[in-house]
């Protein structure tokens, strides 16, 4: 009972799927009002070049993405982390869709060496362990996106700390606040730094879009999701007429910055301090055990 049951939910589903895939719903109205305004604010995008994809992948991350925006799910944190990495949301999405359709191979290789080993022809087991399986591959690039995107964001902040020094000595120098920002990112020359690079990015295509070099700041902070970009970018646009004022500001944030970075490092030494504490005394205990194992087996034998 409970197979057929299994068996008729699977074929409704893809029957379902099937009938969607043929018939698309029309876009709501969430969907109609975004694509308005991505035409009207159409802009160079302050993104790096796309990571290179099959044709399979780019179509099928394309329909998804099509998928999500007719719907109106925005996954603003995702695409974020995703504009820092360094890769597209529609091959984001393809990856996800072919790692969940590969964890569902569980199911006829868990099911089949049931059979080999004699423990039953159930499908029940190796069906839940498939979608469990499949469940698990469909979130583990969302993992593997947070975990490079912090890196990626922490390695960020330092560089704008770096920066904010930079443009504060040019301004000191009597340069304007324009001026001072496209010398900042100019110091470094052919520096590999990514991090640089971006904001060297954004700061050359504003004067393409016709855009103030902070508010090319803001975007860019909007973009990957860090809020120092976007605080340089009000605080800029407040004073940018006064260079004392900017300057002030300038240094007293990038010493905040410093400031958390340095505690942010600490941390992460007492948390590793405290994992290596723990694993010693595992390893104290561990040995004891081996210790007194055999004394302890003898005194019970006799």
């Amino acid at each position: 009972m409970v197979e057929a049951v299994l068996a008729g939910g699977v074929l409704g589903l893809g029957v379902f799927l099937l009938t969607r895939a043929l018939f698309p719903a029309r876009p709501g109205l969430v969907a109609r009002l975004l694509a308005l305004d991505a035409a009207r604010d159409s802009e160079v995008p302050l993104v790096l070049p796309e990571e290179e994809v099959s044709a399979f992948r780019r179509g099928l991350g394309s329909r998804l993405a099509r998928f999500y925006a007719d719907r109106g799910w925005e996954a603003r944190s995702t695409k974020a982390d995703l504009a820092l990495v360094g890769r597209s949301f529609e091959g984001f999405l393809a990856t996800k869709a072919l790692l969940a359709a590969s964890g569902l191979l569980a199911f006829p290789l868990l099911f089949g060496w049931l059979a080999l080993m004699g423990w039953g022809t159930s499908p029940t087991i190796p069906l839940w362990a498939a979608l469990a399986v499949s469940v698990v591959f469909f979130l583990l690039p969302d993992l593997q996106i947070r975990r490079d995107a912090a890196a990626k964001r922490r390695d960020f902040r330092h560089v704008v700390g770096a920066f904010l020094d930079l443009v504060s000595m040019n301004l000191a120098g009597g340069r304007g606040v324009p001026e001072a920002l496209m010398m900042a990112v100019s110091v470094s020359g052919d520096d590999p730094n990514w991090a640089m690079s971006r904001i060297r990015e954004a700061l050359s295509g504003a004067r393409i879009v016709g855009i103030t070099p902070w508010q090319a700041l803001g975007r860019l902070g909007e973009e990957i999701n860090v809020d120092e970009l976007r605080d340089l970018s009000a605080a800029l646009g407040l004073v940018a007429d006064d260079g004392a004022k900017v300057r002030a500001s300038l240094t007293a944030r990038a010493a905040t910055l410093r400031r958390r970075e340095l505690a942010e490092i600490e941390g992460r030494a007492g948390e590793r301090s405290q994992s290596m504490l723990v694993a010693q005394l595992l390893l104290c205990a561990g040995f004891v055990i081996f210790l007194s194992f055999p004394a302890a087996m003898k005194m019970l034998g006799s």
